[in-house]
């Protein structure tokens, strides 16, 4: 079809007498790809007979294609909203919707939903409460774990294909550098985000494994979400798989991101631990910078693109060009976020569980863990397993052998930041001195630092130091020592709250290991906001 015969359907569609139902106004909105006229009752969209890189319109069996497509696709996440396709007709000159005559155009045809329930809307009020958000978070969970997955979707959330993805984003987005772009804050973005994927290619395959990378929503943004009827969240991505298709985390970034540039940025701890809670999904903690990071800078692109047509008014380009620096800097901000190193210090009482804690950190950031129990022993010349029988703080466990080994930690530390990495110290760090220690390492090195106090029970403690009695243990710590050991621990009372977890380890690892990763998460995106102020 021509864009001029469309246009006559169009000026049909503008009169109310053209619709099968009352209508009293008839509202029109617009994008590049498609027209739709909101009628009170319900809304009808057309596409437009375009052909961009990314979609092809061209034809009306094509078009009629994807209205279909749009319809199936959405009901996946409303109710009752997403009719029908409907067929624009034409007879003896005139055109008719869903009338009679020969078939011309195709319509969507939704339930009109009400905008002063949409979530920008509520927002802005105030009006989303915190059961809504956790709704929110149980709707997406269901529909993440209902989405199909495996075969050739799994190709989408592949390393190689996120690597081709950002590179292309940042090749197409060069030549802005310098112009549209902050020249320092676009290298930044792409040495990052790049130094990023080389470093973590295999947690990109255990997310493939994992079962991760789903037929997702792939434009999931508070515009496209209603609290009305529940919830309904409209407008997927039917044209094209590639923008659809990919990892879970990658979805729900484009929502977090989106809410960071509203200036909701506390909505989305919330959201995505009632989330993580439902799915034991813990890694979303891991790669969400990263994926929001890349959400910013395609919104990036896109602008830059739609600056360079140049076919806008000044005030257009001037509110355009403001928007796209503002994407420019979370892009820059989430970018320092998943690059910058972080000192973690997993510490308690021994028999706190604060070892596997540490592994299990490790495991999942992929940062190498030292152990004090381990170091001590390398020290004086021993195997980890050797069993070492002395008196409360003597031999190798004397006050100068435990500066010593915790010397040797931060050293050990220093060396894993240097190189532009994280690293996780497992030790006891019972007095404030110790703690001091790293404190000041931290600050030195100018990186994030995070104690994560691992604390149960006093029976529990008794109960775990007692069956060590006759085993083969990496620490030496007995039931016999825990009066002193109990005596000898400094509260961490003088940490601030912003580098400070405390997690009962009573509990499954799993769950630890869910409160760790969100309370890290949030706590390092305010730690890093405060160091690029500095």
């Amino acid at each position: 079809m021509k864009v001029q015969k469309q246009a006559e359907i169009f000026r049909a569609m503008e009169r109310p007498d053209f619709y099968p139902h009352p209508v009293a106004t008839i509202e029109e909105r617009e994008t590049h790809i498609s027209k739709v006229f909101l009628t009170g009752t319900y809304v009808y969209k057309i596409k437009k007979p375009v052909n961009l890189e990314f979609l092809d319109f061209t034809t009306l069996e094509k078009r009629r294609h994807f209205c279909r497509r749009e319809v199936d696709l959405n009901r996946r996440l409303t109710s009752n909203v997403y009719l029908d396709v409907v067929a624009v007709t034409i007879k003896d000159g005139r055109y008719y919707l869903a009338g009679p005559g020969s078939p011309v155009e195709y319509a969507v045809k939704m339930r009109q939903l009400p905008e002063d329930r949409s979530m920008v809307r509520l927002l802005q009020r105030g009006e989303i409460d915190e059961e809504a958000l956790q709704e929110l978070a149980r709707i997406l969970a269901r529909f993440y774990g209902q989405a199909s997955t495996g075969g050739r979707i799994n190709v989408f959330g592949s390393w190689e294909t996120v690597w081709t993805n950002c590179e292309e984003n940042f090749r197409q987005t060069e030549i802005f550098a310098g112009k549209i772009l902050d020249e320092r804050m676009f290298q930044i973005v792409r040495s990052v985000t790049l130094s990023f994927l080389r470093r973590r290619q295999e947690l990109f395959e255990h997310r493939i494994k994992m079962g991760k990378i789903r037929d997702c929503h792939g434009d999931l943004r508070t515009g496209h979400i209603y609290f009305v009827d529940g919830i309904q969240i409209i407008d997927c991505i039917e044209f094209n798989e590639r923008f659809r298709h990919g990892d879970i985390t990658s979805d729900l970034a484009f929502l977090a991101m989106d809410l960071d540039y509203m200036g909701y940025s506390q909505i989305v701890q919330g959201l995505l631990e009632t989330y993580v809670r439902h799915t034991k999904d813990q890694d979303i903690f891991v790669l969400l910078d990263f994926y929001k990071c890349y959400r910013a800078f395609v919104r990036v692109k896109v602008n830059c693109f739609r600056l360079q047509e140049g076919d806008l008014s000044n005030e257009q380009s001037d509110k355009l060009l403001g928007e796209t620096r503002q994407y420019m800097d979370l892009a820059y901000r989430y970018a320092v976020q998943f690059s910058r190193p972080t000192l973690l210090v997993v510490c308690g009482m021994p028999a706190s569980g604060k070892s596997t804690i540490a592994r299990e950190l490790a495991k999942t950031l992929d940062v190498k863990v030292f152990s004090s129990d381990v170091i001590r022993k390398e020290l004086f010349s021993l195997q980890p397993s050797e069993r070492v029988d002395v008196s409360f703080e003597q031999g190798i466990y004397s006050k100068g052998a435990t500066s010593l080994t915790y010397g040797k930690l931060l050293l050990l530390a220093q060396d894993e930041i240097g190189k532009g990495c994280s690293v996780i110290l497992d030790a006891t760090y019972s007095s404030r001195h110790q703690r001091g220690e790293v404190l000041r390492l931290s600050k030195d090195m100018d990186v994030n630092i995070i104690f994560v106090e691992c604390v149960c029970p006093e029976a529990v403690l008794k109960d775990r130091l007692l069956k060590r009695e006759g085993t083969s243990s990496v620490s030496d710590a007995r039931l016999r020592q825990f009066e002193q050991l109990k005596a000898r621990f400094e509260p961490l009372d003088e940490l601030r709250d912003e580098m400070y977890i405390r997690v009962e380890t009573e509990r499954p690892v799993e769950e630890s290991m869910q409160q760790i990763l969100s309370r890290d998460y949030e706590l390092l995106s305010r730690q890093t906001a405060e160091a690029m102020k500095r």
